[in-house]
């Protein structure tokens, strides 16, 4: 293969420019995408560098830690000026392996190379859950910093970041690089510095949000001798504002997560509104729409999550807002803001959306089930939320810039990603981001049993079961792994145990601060896990002393979820690197898959006891219409951005 160099980025701020594409461009890309996605996918095609690091680090090994040093002096050169060319990768990874089996106690397997070298390609590799993601990633990013490219190893919250960085950190300062990381609660200076290291590990939330405040920062895209000249100007000079170099070369960590779950949500960055809230406005509201009866005045569209008013509703509406007056004269207005306290009533539930956590309202992120308590809701929904729980408003907040996650990861320069469950959405990747995709066999035979699903007409019914069942397991040594939905689920489930006398541990969004302490027990002989999310992507749990011979960790689902790969990465905390392990899924009708995806052939599959079948319908249904949101989200992010260019401001 040829040597394959990064373009150099013109302008001050490097990121890859957006074509502008026509119908015909979309549509000869679709047609033609497909072939090329599927040749470019092959795992064949990536197989010859495991011999090659093999031949190249014959050598290192009988080299000193200062002479290693020096072959990574002499490689950073080399990669500057002649680019990735397979000889000079292939010596790279050696180092980089080499340097990894001396400073970290972990030589990165075959398989581990494999997928480095499909991510410095720029490509989705595909490897099983509890293959290795972490340490693999990091024979990309020391080649690509060694070569000059800054290097951002994108993770889905703080926990990961601040693990993985920590612990691959000797790595990269044994070959002379710097590792630096972006956590939430970062002041600026303490963010541009960890942005200047060679490679930096961060969520995605906070590289995006702190992108979107370089943005507003630069507001018309100077140029780079325009910059110069305001680098004279002092402290207060723009350059001097910006927080990272620039868009480079990103590693995904659970890429189907970040650029295709997390993508229905556009990111938002705002700045504090003018005056306080109006407290009495939202409650009036809320005491509306407490007056509309759903299914007569209001229709509650669960799947879109949305709220219509009916013909009955609109006119019950004028008729109880023409005493008050003033505001709520305006139909449109007050359609709207009843419309959103609907939505505050009847979409978001407490312990399950967000919590109240010290007189304030924390968003839950559903994805992850951790905190986000710096993110509000916009268009007044956070201050109903507040006056829903009786809790004192804040202040609205006005956007100042948005951008969704397809647009904001397109303009890396490079972009690559890793994750145990790519398969079902790697036509999305494709089209969406030019991300092939490619499947890379586990380093050992997988050893995980799946057990039938068992699915149940009621939740109370369902968590009895899920009782009786941990039990079961408990009394076999067993650890057992129980996954939940929401803060609410998982301490329901709690008090369930309790009363049974069944010491357990609880991971949600209120026990933050210890999950590593309980991740790290959470494989011992006998223990018993309640998680949320938090426990569904990126945890390690490493069997304790004689787990194995009794069967490895057993995964429970207590309720699926949208989409089926979101169960595989729970499922897939177990059985990790050839160990043993089980799982099952015990549900109920009444959970919002059936409720809201399932309809009556899925309710009716389930009674016939086919409930693969109808949580496999319900989670199609489920998949198109999410699929169809991000589409359009996309699409109105384009437009907006079409539309506010020609007034001369971006984002």
């Amino acid at each position: 293969m040829s040597s394959v160099v990064l373009p150099i980025p013109r302008g001050a701020y490097a990121e890859r420019e957006e074509p502008r594409e026509g119908w015909l461009d979309r549509t000869g890309r679709r047609l033609a995408g497909e072939a090329v996605r599927r040749w470019r996918g092959r795992p064949g095609r990536w197989e010859a560098i495991a011999g090659r690091v093999e031949r190249a680090g014959r050598a290192l090994a009988e080299m000193s830690d200062r002479r290693l040093r020096e072959v990574a002096a002499e490689l950073r050169a080399r990669l500057r000026a002649e680019g990735f060319r397979e000889d000079l990768v292939a010596r790279a990874f050696a180092l980089v392996r080499e340097t990894a089996a001396r400073t970290v106690g972990e030589r990165p397997y075959d398989v581990q190379v494999i997928g480095g070298r499909v991510l410095l390609a720029g490509m989705v590799a595909e490897m099983e859950t509890g293959e290795g993601k972490t340490l693999a990633a990091t024979l990309p990013a020391c080649t690509a910093a060694l070569a000059g490219i800054p290097v951002h190893v994108i993770t889905v919250n703080d926990y990961l970041a601040s693990r993985d960085a920590a612990w691959m950190g000797p790595i990269y300062r044994a070959l002379g690089l710097r590792v630096g990381t972006i956590v939430h609660g970062l002041d600026p200076e303490a963010r541009s510095a960890a942005y200047a290291c060679d490679v930096t590990y961060g969520t995605n939330k906070e590289v995006a949000f702190d992108y979107l405040k370089d943005r507003i920062a630069l507001r018309d895209q100077p140029s780079r001798l325009r910059l110069q000249l305001e680098r004279l100007l002092g402290e207060g000079a723009r350059p001097r504002r910006l927080l990272l170099r620039g868009l480079h070369f990103a590693i995904v960590d659970e890429a189907d997560s970040v650029l295709v779950d997390e993508a229905r949500t556009p990111l938002i960055i705002s700045g504090g509104g003018e005056g306080a809230p109006e407290q009495r406005m939202y409650e009036t509201a809320l005491a509306l729409a407490r007056r509309l009866e759903p299914g007569r005045h209001v229709v509650i569209e669960g799947a879109q999550r949305a709220i219509r008013y009916t013909a009955a509703g609109e006119a019950h509406l004028t008729e109880m807002a023409q005493p008050l007056g003033g505001f709520w004269q305006a139909r449109h207005r007050r359609e709207e803001l009843v419309r959103q306290a609907l939505t505050a009533l009847y979409l978001f539930e407490r312990d399950r959306h967000y919590i109240v956590q010290d007189g304030k309202v924390a968003i839950v992120d559903e994805f992850t089930g951790r905190l986000m308590p710096d993110r509000s809701w916009e268009h007044g929904l956070h201050q109903l939320i507040e006056a829903k729980e009786g809790v004192p408003l804040t202040n609205p907040h006005d956007a100042l810039a948005r951008i969704s996650y397809q647009r904001f990861f397109r303009r890396y320069l490079r972009l690559a990603g890793m994750t145990g469950t790519a398969r079902e959405v790697a036509a999305e990747l494709w089209a969406v981001y030019g991300l092939a995709v490619v499947s890379i066999r586990p380093n050992r035979p997988l050893r995980r049993r799946a057990l039938p699903d068992r699915i149940y007409r009621t939740g109370e019914a369902r968590w009895a079961a899920v009782a009786d069942r941990i039990a079961e397991v408990h009394r076999s040594g067993r650890p057992v792994l129980v996954g939940t939905r929401s803060v609410a689920a998982s301490e329901h489930l709690s008090a369930i145990l309790t009363a049974r006398g069944l010491a357990h541990q609880v991971l949600n969004a209120r026990q933050d601060r210890e999950e590593a302490e309980i991740i790290a027990r959470a494989g011992g002989l006998g223990q018993i896990t309640v998680a949320t999310n938090m426990a569904g992507r990126g945890t390690d749990i490493r069997l304790g002393p004689g787990v194995g011979a009794r069967g490895g960790l057993h995964v429970i689902a207590t309720e699926r979820h949208e989409a089926g790969r979101i169960d595989r990465q729970l499922f897939g905390r177990c059985g990790r690197q050839g160990d043993p392990g089980s799982y099952e899924a015990i549900v109920s009708l009444q959970d919002e898959l059936f409720t809201v995806y399932g309809g009556r052939l899925g309710r009716w599959l389930a009674h016939l006891g086919l409930g693969r079948l109808a949580v496999r319908r319900a989670q199609r249904t489920a998949e198109r219409l999410h699929a169809r949101m991000r589409r359009d989200l996309l699409k109105v992010d384009e437009q907006l951005d079409t539309a506010l260019a020609f007034s001369g401001r971006r984002e």
